[in-house]
């Protein structure tokens, strides 16, 4: 017995020498699977395609990107909530989303569930038709208030980074809007470029395109300073007439259930640290689309994204959107 004791400390010391076992690598022997849970050619579409090339060359296996919208993103997410755990099926969007559906009550879910990957992060801008009656945004937060009805608005569903925007404008100037709903943001920026509605407050990675093709006049950016659009010029903050609204970065990316096995969050870290982090075409991608480069995983993306996603909760409180009280699932009002 004491030689047995003896051989097991000895060996604990050389395991503590060593550093312990090595971590299992994950070696998929499949495609991986992410996603989409909006139509083709939106923010998070665009976003996960700019990385698609570099995770394949990680994981050794293709990358399908496959588009499931409908339910305000609720629908595709759950299909990876659905799906066997073992790290071969992947969600992604945009983070604030995924927060929220729990505020909603559309998804049984709340973003601590989850392993974080981002890649960018996306600013928020409120355009118009050109032919808008509206020369700037004061215009804009005027017709809210003597005629709602003529101010219609196209988001890409509830919730999204257009509906956080402008119930957010409402909550801090009052007035209303008349809200028109698509699946997905590159089809509420078309309609509004087609004169379907008079606005959209959708990202700029959705809107750039049009914006310097002057189909788009954007009136304000939801950012704390003005913002520099390459090809276009600047854009006003939103702060200019409404100092308290929330000018918070919308962070995309992509997220598996904490349920997962251990190996596949390791080299999926890795893969983020050593490929994504330093991505040509991510880089290439965020300057083409005037986005952040934010390629945070674990602990420092829930860190980032929290604030985010608090604000919109209270955002959908306020404007009823909200099945749930967001103090009651532990999201104090900012």
């Amino acid at each position: 017995m004491k030689r047995l004791a003896l051989f097991a400390a000895l060996l604990a010391m050389v395991v503590l020498v060593r550093g312990g076992p090595a971590s299992a690598q994950w070696k998929p022997t499949k495609p991986i699977r992410v996603i989409v849970p909006w139509g083709a050619g939106g923010s998070t579409d665009q976003a996960i395609r700019s990385i698609a090339g570099d995770l394949e060359a990680a994981l050794g296996q293709p990358v399908v990107v496959v588009n499931q919208p409908g339910g305000g993103g609720a629908i595709g997410t759950k299909s990876v909530m659905d799906a066997p755990c073992d790290g071969y099926t992947w969600a992604s969007g945009a983070v604030k989303d995924l927060g929220t559906y729990v505020i909603t009550g559309t998804l049984n879910t709340k973003v601590q569930d989850w392993h974080l990957y981002l890649n960018t992060a996306n600013a928020t801008l409120v355009s118009v038709n050109p032919n808008a009656p509206l020369k700037d945004f004061k215009d804009f937060l005027d017709l809210m208030k003597t005629d709602p009805k003529k101010l219609s608005v196209a988001i890409a569903g509830v919730p999204s980074a257009g509906h956080s925007a402008i119930e957010a404008i409402k909550h801090a100037w009052g007035g209303d809007y008349k809200l028109v709903s698509y699946d997905g943001g590159n089809p509420a920026v078309i309609a509004t470029v087609a004169g379907e509605t008079m606005s959209t407050p959708q990202l700029l990675s959705e809107q750039i395109e049009m914006i310097r093709a002057k189909k788009l006049r954007p009136l304000a950016a939801l950012t704390p300073e003005d913002l520099v659009v390459e090809g276009y010029g600047t854009v006003p903050t939103i702060t200019k007439w409404l100092p308290k609204v929330a000018a918070d970065p919308i962070y995309f990316g992509i997220w598996a259930p904490k349920c997962v096995p251990k190996e596949v969050v390791e080299t999926m870290n890795k893969a983020w640290k050593e490929k994504i982090a330093t991505s040509k075409a991510l880089k290439d991608f965020a300057n083409l689309r005037g986005q952040i480069i934010s390629p945070y995983y674990g602990e420092e993306a829930q860190k980032r994204a929290w604030p985010t996603i608090v604000n919109a909760a209270w955002g959908l409180f306020d404007g009823g959107k909200a099945k749930v009280k967001p103090d009651e699932v532990g999201m104090p009002r900012p």
